[in-house]
């Protein structure tokens, strides 16, 4: 774990090692609308195979970013939300979003040079 006193400790470093990659940007955005389930997410994220998409969750749920809920029943059903960290993450990532549509806005109209 990186260690927070060192001078050379960058924090986005970090955040960006936790909710960075190629999938969980996308996961992320799902679950921040609504709580899901995991055929759910996986209809949702393009291209992404289940074992990636399980693989993802996982780390996130270690993380502490997200909360699985497994329900007792048959056949079994599990539900994927935010813990109350992820929800600190939701405000960030509505700004990354609004800033991701300004820069590729900006980009577009921008003559080739």
């Amino acid at each position: 774990m990186a260690d927070p006193h060192d001078p050379m400790f960058c924090p986005t470093e970090t955040a960006l090692g936790i909710i960075g990659g190629k999938w969980k940007g996308m996961i992320l955005w799902c679950i921040c609308r609504k709580i899901m389930r995991f055929n759910e997410l996986h209809r949702m994220v393009p291209d992404i195979s289940q074992r990636m998409l399980t693989k993802q969750l996982r780390e996130l749920e270690e993380h502490g970013i997200i909360v699985r809920k497994v329900y007792a029943q048959v056949p079994p059903k599990v539900e994927y939300s935010l813990s109350s960290h992820g929800e600190r993450l939701k405000p960030i990532l509505d700004q990354l979003e609004d800033w991701s549509r300004d820069y590729l806005t900006e980009r577009l109209d921008q003559p080739d040079s």
